[in-house]
């Protein structure tokens, strides 16, 4: 039998990078004066640190450094360790330059922990290797690397999701799987709801406007149905996906929140509790690397730790781009037909390009075009997971992919070409949430601008890269775009931008292909105008996001709220949600404040209610300091209790707060920095009005309600009436009646109609049913029929000119207040938007009473 001969010890040096120098098979000469640099400060300051981040630019080595680091200390210290990427693709990707760039033996583990090779876990418990593998490989219920010594966790930045979908128990309407249950849940948490709201989360009515809409079921009402939920999932959860994230916070509801939207129900903590999962917090060593970690704690929200130190960005790095990017903008001068084309002769030049979209929808639609028009293959991310080498090696090809903006990576000659639709920004219900209705916006703007960065970055990885970038989708092109928010990005990408939206305006289709056509040679032409981006950039700086450093100062003291939450300590989770609001003082901070307001009350709420009476009255006083800033969620009012408050007042406030917020929306989806799609829908709304054809005039007037924030539609159906706006509460019903000549009388067969509307209403608009419903006559008429009158008690007269004129201000009114508007959950335009509102009478209460004192019945002349 042949014995196996022991290998001798071999002697280890001082740092990782004097590692590199020993491995023969490595494919570069030596690690670059930058890594060195970061290799030895770890080395020599860091290696016991429990939390420690190492900032590496894209394009600085950022693999190489994670992967040196890693095998120096398992051959130092004999450590199990395992590497952590988001995707399997870069898993893949990872072990590939490990083997073949840098001469070192590593292990990937993809798949169950079933499939993996026996060989190569042995490998790794007695450290013998490097495990290489996915987040979600740690992060269940049953991982098998529950032992490691150290976890290096690359691109921390974009783990939000991969992390918390650990405790996050997300029920999709309309996943086939779930719906039963999201029944059974609405079933609970209907008496909670409001009529519109339920309708919304229901899906009884598919309005574009929903879809944006998100709400929560406020903690101390979600607590008193946590034994009526935790029934519920009990029976339904069992052999479905949802059972593992629902055994993890099943003990727990009491520190979870419960979402709304209308596609899905989400219940999650605030900050993941990472410190109950083993494998991630027993490990004597987590290193976080990342392209952008950011300076206002993020990371830290992230990973539920609460102090992560930083190793500094290298130096230089500050100012020195990556590649180059040449910035297109199509929207800025093509309306889409036009955009359609340049998608396509764009895409026969480069041969290859990828394409980054929201929705499969979008996915499906543009795979097709490419398949049916230019005859290229076309490839999702499925296809390239495993990898990416089928799609390179063919000559023309587009890979389309759907909601994913990280983890693909198609450097050099592998692709020259990328387009981005939409913006990367909340990935889930509780940042839509704390964005949109609490106004705290400013919490996340590093994480929206490292997704953005990641969705930019796909094809330049190195100094060596270029590539164009085709930008459409009108949020991502305003914030892109927008010069108040392009200062808080790198200054070569600000100066990139810059040309490129200078390139984009006011050219025509042949223009766009011409300077591409240009740029893709990158000869002498582009030479010449690349120089221009490069003077720019070094008078061009980089401004600090607001509040960074009070966000940065709270970060230990939120997470310990998390914990002592979880644990059920809600005398000491209070303390520490003091002393977050102690530290929180920025203006641009208001709604996050309101929102730490608001969780305070609830655990004050929470211990009252569990034996502490003393903490009841906390509570109030809590809940009203977060219903002053929160004044359009309806449930903060009642969690308040205020005796004192007029509650018509409060109701008109939630009910024109809930116009702000759609026209914000509405707002955003025309875009803020091109002026044409508003220029077209106030044209459209104008000349509508103007019109005395039934069809244009009912058009008009359901924009029209659509851009002052009501939820607008209208039915072609009998009996139907011909719009309607409905803002909270309050619902107008309009019966057009602009083609009547000016001298007829209004007759007895359209007062009839008129005054059924509200019957209709309620029988066809599920989120009618208890609103208060006006019937509003738009008419030039001025007299009425003695027969009719009896028909037209409670019905409102608008006349036509004076309509006419109103809206004529009224849209005034919304372009001024587009002027200011960066954003959705800007707290200050918000209260700008209100004081309009109300000034110019286009809040639902002032509308209301104003039509309410013109009668149709007293109006009109009647005659016989």
């Amino acid at each position: 039998m042949a014995f196996k001969k022991l290998r001798p010890a071999v002697q280890v040096p001082d740092s990782p990078e004097k590692l590199f120098r020993l491995l023969p098979r490595r494919n570069i000469p030596d690690v670059m004066p930058h890594q060195k640099d970061i290799m030895s400060a770890y080395a020599s300051q860091h290696v016991d640190t429990p939390d420690i981040a190492l900032q590496l630019p894209t394009g600085s080595g950022k693999t190489l450094v994670g992967l040196l680091i890693a095998e120096w200390r398992r051959r130092k210290y004999a450590e199990r360790i395992v590497y952590l990427c988001p995707t399997r693709q870069l898993v893949n990707q990872v072990v590939e330059q490990a083997e073949e760039k840098y001469g070192l033996t590593v292990l990937g583990f993809i798949g169950s922990a079933q499939e993996y090779d026996q060989t190569a876990k042995a490998n790794y418990r007695t450290a013998d290797s490097i495990a290489i593998t996915t987040y979600s490989s740690l992060f269940n219920t049953h991982p098998f690397f529950s032992d490691t010594d150290v976890l290096i966790l690359d691109d921390a930045h974009a783990t939000e999701n991969y992390i918390s979908t650990l405790w996050s128990l997300r029920v999709e309407r309309n996943n086939h799987a779930h719906r039963v249950l999201h029944t059974a849940l609405l079933g609970v948490i209907q008496p909670l709801l409001e009529q519109g709201d339920f309708v919304r989360v229901s899906g009884q009515e598919n309005n574009l406007t929903d879809f944006a809409w998100v709400d929560k079921i406020p903690t101390p009402e979600f607590v008193k149905i946590a034994g009526e939920i935790t029934a519920i999932l009990d029976e339904h959860v069992h052999g479905t996906d949802l059972s593992y994230p629902w055994s993890m916070i099943r003990g727990n509801l009491h520190s979870c929140h419960l979402y709304l939207s209308s596609q899905e129900i989400l219940i999650r903590p605030l900050i993941p509790p990472t410190w109950t999962h083993a494998p991630f917090s027993n490990p004597r060593q987590r290193i976080y690397m990342s392209a952008t970690l950011g300076n206002g704690g993020d990371l830290e929200r992230l990973m539920g730790r609460r102090s992560i130190q930083r190793l500094a960005i290298p130096k230089g790095w500050d100012r020195q781009g990556v590649g180059r990017r040449f910035f297109i903008f199509p929207n800025m001068s093509l309306d889409v037909k036009t955009t359609t084309e340049l998608r396509q002769e764009l895409m026969r030049q480069a041969k290859r390009s990828l394409v980054l979209v929201p929705t499969e929808q979008m996915c499906d639609k543009i795979a097709k075009d490419v398949e049916d028009n230019l005859r290229f293959s076309s490839y999702r991310a499925g296809d390239i997971e495993d990898s990416k080498k089928l799609f390179i090696s063919e000559p023309k090809a587009v890979a389309v992919v759907a909601n994913r903006y990280d983890g693909i990576d198609f450097p050099g000659d592998e692709c020259r070409l990328l387009f981005i639709d939409g913006l990367p920004k909340a990935t889930n219900l509780q940042e839509r949430f704390i964005m949109t209705r609490m106004g705290a916006n400013v919490l996340f703007n590093e994480r929206i601008q490292v997704r953005v960065l990641q969705a930019i970055g796909r094809c330049t990885r190195s100094l060596e890269d270029y590539s164009a970038v085709v930008v459409s989708g009108e949020e991502l092109t305003d914030y892109l775009a927008d010069k108040r928010r392009r200062k808080f990005l790198h200054p070569e990408l600000q100066s990139e931008i810059a040309f490129g939206v200078e390139q984009s305006r006011d050219v025509s289709l042949q223009d766009f292909i011409e300077n591409f056509e240009t740029f893709l040679k990158n000869g002498k032409d582009w030479e010449e105008v690349n120089q221009q981006i490069v003077v720019t950039r070094e008078n061009t700086a980089q401004a600090n996001f607001p509040a960074i450093e009070e966000l940065s100062s709270i970060v230990a003291d939120e997470v310990e709220f998390q914990k002592q939450l979880w644990q059920g300590d809600y005398e000491t989770a209070l303390e520490s949600a003091g002393h977050v609001l102690e530290k929180l003082n920025e203006s641009e901070l208001r709604g996050y404040r309101a929102l730490w307001h608001y969780l305070a009350g609830s655990v004050a709420r929470l211990g009252s209610n569990a034996g502490t009476p003393n903490l009841a009255a906390k509570a109030q006083t809590h809940f009203s300091e977060a219903k002053k800033a929160a004044i359009g969620i309806r449930w903060m009012v009642k969690l308040a209790h205020h005796q004192d408050e007029n509650n018509s007042s409060v109701e008109d406030d939630r009910v024109l707060m809930e116009q702000i917020e759609r026209v914000e929306e509405i707002l955003a989806k025309l875009g803020i920095v091109q002026e044409q799609k508003f220029a077209k829908r106030e044209k459209e709304i104008l000349e509508g009005l103007q019109s005395t054809e039934r069809g244009p005039f009912e058009h008009a007037h359901k924009l029209l309600g659509e851009l002052l924030g009501f939820e607008s539609g209208n039915v072609e159906a009998d009996g139907s009436p011909d719009s309607w706006w409905l803002a909270g509460s309050i619902c107008f019903v309009f019966e057009d009646h602009a083609g009547a000549e000016k001298t007829s009388a209004l007759d007895v067969k359209k007062a009839r109609q008129v005054s059924s509307h509200p019957n209709w209403m309620r029988k066809k608009i599920k989120s009618s049913e208890t609103a208060d419903i006006l019937s509003v006559l738009v008419t030039p008429v001025e007299k009425v029929k003695q027969d009719a009158t009896v028909h037209l008690d409670g019905v409102a007269l608008w006349p036509l000119d004076k309509f006419r004129a109103w809206a004529a201000d009224a849209i005034a009114i919304i372009r001024k207040l587009r002027m200011t508007f960066i954003e959705p959950g800007d707290l200050k335009w918000r209260a700008t938007a209100a004081r309009e509102f109300k000034q110019g009478g286009l809040d639902a209460s002032r509308l209301k009473a104003k039509l309410q004192s013109q009668s149709v019945a007293t109006t009109l002349k009647s005659v016989r």
